[in-house]
């Protein structure tokens, strides 16, 4: 076990901690994992069972919230054609209401790290920071352990793809 892994224990249960290592490594099982991690993040029960409007109410919920954290996040001056460029980027992402989650995926990570860094800056890279977030927000640092726990590409099915982009979604959605 990692240290992050270890320091995780103290904010996390071990169903939780085990749902999440579930999530990446099985394909087949992996919405009861899913479920368990929406819990973590204030998910009432089913959350992958969530109908396709509850889908679309999200995605409008997270872009909004994400789009007005970044816009009130102060940065730097060599950080604001950053904060331009990944505003622009939230515009588009996942516009089209047949957006293949599958395409998406990467896109959603980076716009997700994007955003942290905006907001924390070059700590970001620390191997520290997650003990951090946990410390300064646990809640956020949950949110992170989970982003950061997440492989940057992947062959996941489009159905593991959404519901891995919807969990940091939900979070988002409702920080």
């Amino acid at each position: 076990m990692s240290n992050e892994n270890e320091f995780i224990t103290e904010f996390l249960d071990a169903d939780t901690i085990t749902a999440l290592a579930d999530f990446i490594k099985k394909e087949d099982r992996f919405n009861k994992a899913a479920d368990t991690i929406a819990k973590a993040f204030g998910s009432s029960d089913g959350f992958t069972k969530m109908k396709d409007a509850d889908i679309k109410k999200l995605v409008v919920s997270f872009k909004h919230n994400l789009t007005l954290l970044i816009q009130k996040t102060w940065v730097e001056k060599s950080d604001i054609a950053l904060k331009d460029q990944l505003l622009y980027k939230m515009e588009s992402f996942l516009s089209d209401d047949n957006a293949v989650w599958a395409d998406n995926y990467t896109r959603f990570r980076d716009i997700i790290n994007q955003a942290v860094y905006l907001m924390f800056g070059q700590t970001t890279d620390t191997p520290d920071f997650a003990e951090y977030t946990l410390r300064i927000d646990p809640e956020f640092g949950i949110f992170w352990w989970y982003i950061s726990s997440l492989p940057n590409e992947t062959s996941w099915s489009e159905d593991k793809c959404r519901v891995a982009m919807m969990l940091g979604m939900y979070f988002l959605a409702n920080y």
